[in-house]
């Protein structure tokens, strides 16, 4: 549970900035709860009317912090300050997998190396959604519900590898889904995949499933290792720093944050 008598919240997501700061997004107000990675408390903020349902947080590479609000079918970046300074979506309305300004119940967002945006627009729509970093439309990925090749099922986290490939959470399929820097389909990776997507900078990538209650490890496109955590590990955040990985329950009555450390070197 979150620490400092701050109350069995809701938690639905976290993130871990690099800088000894671990923010976990929650349903109630104050929504951003912020921890040292020893998980004392720090500050919180997010009044109420911030959101219709907070779901997904993230930092980028310059450090600014963004979350989803599926509901509201719009993502926010802030500044340090808790200010909102770019909105993608419009709020209040939908759109199809066509759309370029809107959304149907965005969840998730990553980011590649030079600072463009991935929207996984995925559980009222089926796709990515890129765009510059200071928000202009580049293009789709996906955008046909199904199981075939480069169709998608209830898309639920984008992450950008070294490469340029973009890996999709392909929820409902069971697996990740990657295509190439230009939208085009490549292959999938059967591994469970509910949960969140992300990349350590030595290219591992992570991906939690709240029905496994894991976080499986992929290097080269294989699982290498799978971590049990407690609860439904819905929201999952990497340090860049340190390697540890942090998961966030949905899961009634065991909502929490929890903090895994990588392994010790075996011995000689």
């Amino acid at each position: 549970q979150l620490a400092g008598g701050w109350g069995d919240a809701y938690t639905t997501s976290v993130a871990a900035d690099g800088k000894g700061n671990v923010v976990a997004l929650v349903r109630s107000e104050p929504y951003f709860r912020v921890f040292t990675t020893a998980g004392q408390p720090v500050r919180q903020w997010g009044a109420a009317g911030a959101f219709t349902l907070a779901h997904s947080v993230h930092f980028d590479r310059d450090g600014a912090l963004w979350a989803t609000d599926p509901d509201a079918h719009v993502i926010h970046k802030y500044d340090a300050n808790g200010q909102v300074v770019m909105t993608l979506g419009t709020k209040g309305t939908t759109g199809d997998n066509a759309s370029r300004t809107s959304f149907n119940r965005p969840n998730s967002v990553g980011f590649a190396a030079n600072g463009d945006i991935y929207v996984s627009d995925g559980y009222g729509n089926s796709r990515i959604v890129q765009f510059t970093k200071t928000g202009s439309f580049v293009r789709i990925i996906g955008g046909r519900k199904g199981t075939g090749p480069g169709e998608l099922s209830t898309v639920h986290g984008v992450a950008v590898d070294a490469q340029g490939r973009v890996l999709v959470n392909d929820a409902d399929n069971k697996r990740v889904s990657v295509f190439d820097k230009d939208g085009t389909f490549i292959k999938t990776i059967a591994v469970p995949s509910r949960g969140g997507i992300q990349i350590a900078p030595d290219g591992t990538v992570y991906v939690s499933d709240v029905a496994a209650g894991v976080v499986t490890l992929l290097r080269n496109d294989q699982i290498v290792d799978v971590i049990k955590v407690d609860g439904r590990p819905h929201g999952l955040g990497i340090d860049p720093v340190t390697g540890d990985v942090y998961t966030a329950s949905t899961q009634p009555g065991m909502h929490n944050v929890t903090k895994s450390s990588p392994k010790a070197p075996r011995a000689n």
